[in-house]
This record gives C-alpha cells, structure tokens and sequence, in this order.
C-alpha cells in the first residue's frame, strides 16, 4: 500500500508588495510556523511543504505552474494572511491541475484585546483577504475544498486530513491502468460504461486482455513459488481439512496459489492497480480466481467482479484514501435481506471475492462448490466482518456524466451462525433506515456492486467528487424519500 508521506501538499500564502519588507518577513515566518505544526501532528497524513509567499501575478503563476509539473504535489493549500488582490491570481488560477483547500485561517487564534492596534490589524487581513480570494474561484466557477477555521482546531486538522486523503486517491488515478480478464458479465447494465469518458474525466484507462494472456504468465508460476505461497496460507489461515497438505484437495490450494501468482505477476509487469474478472470467462482457469483476488485487495490493488472496471478503480482509489486508517476497504455487494421488522438489515457478500481487511477474526480457507462458471471447486477466505460505521459507495455512468452515489451505514455482529454459507460477509443497517435508504439507492440507479469502507467517511467521498467534477449523492440519517427525489431532479437539470 502507498506510504502518504512520500506525497506532498504544497502550502501557498498569498500576499502583495505594498506592506513593505518587516511585514512581508513576518508572513513567511507565521506560514512557516504553521507548516512545521501540520507536519507534526498525526492528524496530516502527507508532507506539507513550505513555499514562500507570493506577492505577484508572476511569482503566482510560477508556484502554480511548478505545482503542476512535480510528481509528488497532490494539491495545494492557499491562504491569504494579508490582503491579496485577487487579480492577480486570475491567470495562476486558471493553469491549476491539482486539487486546492482555501485555509480561511489567521495566526494568531484569540483577538490580543488589551494590545491590539493598527500595526496588528494591518498584518492580520485573513478576515478579509481570504474574501477576496474567495470571490475571484467562484467568479472562475472553481471546484475546491474551504475550511475555515484556527490552524490548531482539531475540527480544521480533521477537514484538511479528509481533503488531503481524498487528493491522493485521485491523485492515484492520474495515468492509472485497470485490466480486465475477459469483458463484463453478459447483458449486464450497470457495470458497462464509457472507458474513453472515463480516462477523459478521472484520468485512469481501461483495457482488457485475453485470459489467455494471463494463463500464458500463470503456465510459468513455478513450483517453488507456489510452495513458498501455499506455506502463507498455512500460516496466515485456518486451513480446512481437504485442504491441508495430503488432504483430498490439496492440489485445488496449488492452483489457487498458482493463480495467484501469475495475476500478481501480470498486474506488476503491466503496471495496473487493479483487475476484473468474470465467471464467464475463465478459459484456461481451473478455478474461478477467489482467494487470488481477496488477497491482492487486501494489497491494496483494485478488484471487482463480473468486468465492473468503474468498481475496482473505486476500491482502488479508497485503499489509497484509507491506507494507515484502522478498519478495512473491500469490494461488497448487497446480496440478500433480512426483513424482520424488529431488525431489518443487508448481507452483504459476494462469491468469492470479499477482502480480508475487513475480517473481524483470522479467516478460515476453505473450498466450495460454485454453481456458476463451470469450473473446479474454488478456494477463498470465509470469515464475518465487525460491527461499527462504514460506508458503501458506487460510481455510475448516467450517460451523460458520472454519479458518485453514498450510503453511510451502521454494520452489525452477526447474531446468528452461517455455518452453510461458504463466503465472507458483513452485516450492516442502512441509514436513515431499511425502507428509505434502499429506495432511495434503487431512485439514484445505484450498482448492485460497491465499495465497502469501514476506514473512511462520507466526507472523504464528497471531497473526491468535488476533485473528479462528478455528481454526488448522499444517502445519510436525514434522508428523506421526498428530498433525495427533489434533489435526483434538481441534479438533473444541472448536469444538462
């Protein structure tokens, strides 16, 4: 998974000329101040980096401009701390590629009442300077994140953390590859979509390759690795009897380990952050991938089934969000409902393919028949996932634009043993409710597919949408049927 730190925020301060030397020094001292504070706290998860006040059109366009250019800047944060005409940020403004956080802050936290004077008010122009700052990104119509509030406010630290996460997922998904063994699931709607739209507005590309081309690296996999691979799985699982070295299936572990190996082994070659698969297409596979595709989620990569590309982009980029997070992220599915009026709630699941970050115990390794593929028995990882926040999130393509839809949900311990249930699975209660929030999924078009965080918030996603350009849409607590109706019609007519 990415180290954050190795990711840079740039921190811009703004300015102008007429305050004179003394005052300008002691800009660059209170912006260097704050700088060395927000890479202290455990709050910021990337590198802050000081940048020296800009106080002209020309010193704006030239930070700007190398912002753009350098490999490790994700965004950057601006802030006024004096008064700075916005004019002169207009054409800085304009050549922006990265992800902004206006920072409506100022040094100092209380008023100095007993010795406040012009001096003071002359320095300390973020009231006022920030405003002006303001109107020029709405005037041009920019998307960015405001925080407002003291540099030393858990409350800010918690906001700048959310932007700063959600700027390194898209930050991954710039010049990403996605591969897709064999296309989606026949006749299936929602998980089709426009790829060259997709690379226009997120950045990433998307292709697909024969699974032929896969079995031709897997065919290589030698024995010795998939020793070494099937020792992990012995120490890292609770193996099932078939399973274990002499039992009846043991071989079927060799070739899950075998397919493993060779889907990593293609991923790293090629470069791609994450993969589809389909059961409808596994000529070549004795087994449709299970544990393989479990674990190199639990790696970090991006993975959903049935050729989903939109899904696994998304998983991809929220184990990037997430990564030094407590909880896990996974690809989900809502697969069946438990209606009882007294405790209505969603289990999800999917066939094979849940990551084991969510796992609330150590996994069991099992093998199951799978009525569907016309393959051998699979191997994958059974385990229940804990109880706590979380939040499932789909992207969907509306024809006209992406749609970035949200449910925050509360997950359950399962209170019942599944002892025939051969998966991985997480019980959750929707919010505001069962009734509303499902509705209110199936009126926004929702994907059956999803992501499943239990290490981010909506906030992260909100901020995400906002970088992309997307739609985005919340199915939170105070949902209501008839608001998110109004709000479906409303987006339409906007995003026309």
């Amino acid at each position: 998974m990415i180290n954050l730190k190795t990711l840079e925020v740039w921190f811009i301060t703004g300015s102008q000329n007429l305050y004179g030397e003394e005052t300008l020094q002691k800009v660059a001292e209170n912006s260097k101040t704050i700088v060395t504070y927000l890479n202290e706290v455990d709050q910021i998860p990337v590198t802050v980096i000081y940048k020296p006040t800009v106080k002209s059109p020309e010193e704006i366009y030239a930070t700007i401009q190398d912002a753009n250019k350098s490999e490790n800047c994700i965004g950057v944060i601006t802030w006024m701390h004096t008064f700075s005409p916005a004019k002169m940020w207009v054409n800085g403004l304009k050549i922006l590629q990265k992800p902004l956080l206006h920072f409506h802050t100022q040094f100092n936290r209380d008023i100095p009442w007993s010795t406040i004077d012009m001096d003071f008010m002359n320095l300390n122009q973020s009231a006022h300077g920030d405003r002006e700052f303001g109107f020029i990104m709405t005037r041009m119509r920019m998307n960015r994140k405001v925080v407002v509030g003291h540099w030393q406010d858990s409350e800010s630290l918690s906001k700048i953390n959310s932007w700063m996460r959600a700027a390194a997922g898209w930050h991954d998904w710039q010049g990403a590859k996605f591969v897709r063994f064999g296309d989606n699931m026949r006749y299936v709607a929602v998980t089709e979509g426009d790829k060259v739209e997709a690379e226009l507005k997120f950045g990433y590309s998307v292709n697909t390759h024969g699974v032929g081309d896969l079995v031709e690296v897997m065919n290589k996999v030698s024995e010795e690795e998939i020793d070494a691979l099937v020792a992990v799985y012995e120490e890292e699982y609770t193996l099932v009897d078939a399973l274990q070295p002499g039992g009846a299936q043991h071989q079927s572990l060799r070739e899950a380990a075998r397919i493993e190996i060779g889907i990593e082994t293609f991923l790293v070659n090629g470069n791609f952050k994450g993969f589809t698969t389909t059961f409808e297409d596994l000529h070549g596979l004795a087994q449709l991938p299970g544990i393989a595709a479990q674990r190199l989620m639990s790696k970090g990569y991006g993975f959903a089934g049935e050729g989903d590309w939109k899904t696994a982009a998304l998983v991809r980029a929220m184990k990037v969000m997430g990564s030094g997070l407590k909880g896990g992220t996974s690809f989900m599915e809502d697969y069946t409902y438990h209606f009882n009026p007294d405790n209505r709630m969603v289990l999800g699941a999917h066939m094979l393919e849940i990551c084991e970050s969510i796992a609330d115990a150590k996994p069991n390794c099992e093998i199951h028949p799978l009525g569907i593929g016309g393959k051998a028995d699979p191997v994958r990882l059974v385990f229940n996932s804990g109880p706590g926040p979380a939040i499932n999130a789909s992207i969907v393509d509306m024809g006209n634009r992406f749609r970035l839809l949200v449910n925050d949900v509360m997950a359950v311990s399962s209170f019942n043993p599944l002892p025939k249930l051969p998966v991985a699975r997480v019980l959750w209660k929707p919010y505001p409710n069962m009734h509303t929030g499902c509705a209110a999924w199936i009126l926004a078009g929702g994907a059956h597919h999803t992501c499943y965080s239990q290490s981010l918030s909506a906030d992260h996603l909100e901020d995400f949408a906002e970088m992309a350009g997307i739609e985005y849409l919340l199915i939170g607590k105070e949902t209501s049927i008839y608001q998110f109706k109004n709000e479906l019609r409303w987006n339409e007519i906007a995003y026309k």
